[in-house]
């Protein structure tokens, strides 16, 4: 584990994944981060990498051979190698292997900052294309956190409050994968109440959403804010009526259409980086 502070936040991140394990407020000793209780969900806040969401039969083609690759990629369950901690930050990287090589046919470098900036946590993805030939990835993050905070409350007693007023609609999923159908969550609201319901159908998953940022709010009182500035897609999940969690997720990618025809190269979200050029995002967590 590594552990980088500053007189608000504690934070604590693992090689494996390079996954955050613990958002920790110094001054009111809560925890932001869900604790991977594997009675509701194992994970803290993977990577995903080099796809989002599952493919259709876990599959994918390019220059006419499949591939196997499980759902949300193979980032999440690797080692990386911390390349630099400073005080404030610390920087994770993965490079691509004969073990990688072998689910996914593309040379890459991943490198995954965090930062910390008196109560805020920013978390930087870059990636490099090494080689001679165009990479094609998707990248997300999957943060969960605790929700309720404090004893004595339940989940359905908050909301997210999103920055701009919506009319969005949910891509439907079937098994993981995206339907074709949709459904309206918005309406003319920017308003999400978590209730006990909200994810009997999975998660919700937006991609023309106007807002950049949503709070996570109990009433009027804000707990912290999720700042997605630029992520074309964004889920929100948790594993069951009684999982007191949630995930806000931003994404450049997205699960497959039932429908698709599995070429890496079509498939919806997917990025495309030619030789030697880096892609890099970011997002915040701001904690009140």
């Amino acid at each position: 584990m590594t552990i980088i502070e500053n007189d608000y936040l504690r934070l604590t991140a693992q090689v494996k994944g390079a996954e955050l394990t613990s958002i920790f407020d110094k001054e009111k000793k809560i925890e932001y981060l869900w604790q991977a209780d594997a009675k509701h969900w194992g994970r803290h806040a993977p990577v995903l990498f080099p796809i989002v969401g599952r493919l259709k039969e876990n599959s994918f083609s390019f220059n006419s051979n499949s591939y196997s690759l499980n759902q949300h990629g193979i980032a999440r369950d690797m080692n990386f190698q911390i390349l630099e901690t400073t005080e404030n930050s610390v920087l994770f990287t993965l490079r691509s292997k004969g073990k990688t090589l072998k689910l996914f046919p593309f040379h890459f470098n991943l490198r995954i900052k965090y930062t910390l900036e008196e109560r805020t946590v920013k978390v930087t993805y870059e990636v490099v294309n090494p080689f001679l030939e165009p990479l094609y990835f998707s990248i997300g993050g999957h943060p969960a956190f605790n929700c309720p905070l404090e004893e004595g409350e339940k989940r359905s007693d908050y909301q997210l409050v999103f920055d701009e007023v919506e009319t969005a609609q949910t891509q439907l999923l079937t098994d993981g994968l995206r339907n074709g159908g949709t459904s309206e969550v918005f309406n003319g609201t920017n308003q999400l109440h978590l209730t006990d319901d909200l994810f009997e159908n999975d998660a919700l998953v937006f991609n023309d959403l106007k807002s950049s940022s949503v709070a996570l709010q109990k009433g009027d009182e804000k707990k912290l804010t999720f700042h997605f500035e630029g992520f074309p897609y964004l889920g929100i999940w948790s594993k069951s009526s009684e999982s007191p969690f949630v995930c806000i997720e931003p994404w450049f990618g997205v699960a497959d259409l039932a429908t698709h025809h599995q070429d890496l190269t079509e498939k919806e979200g997917i990025l495309k980086l030619e030789p030697s050029e880096i892609f890099d995002c970011h997002y915040a967590i701001e904690i009140h």
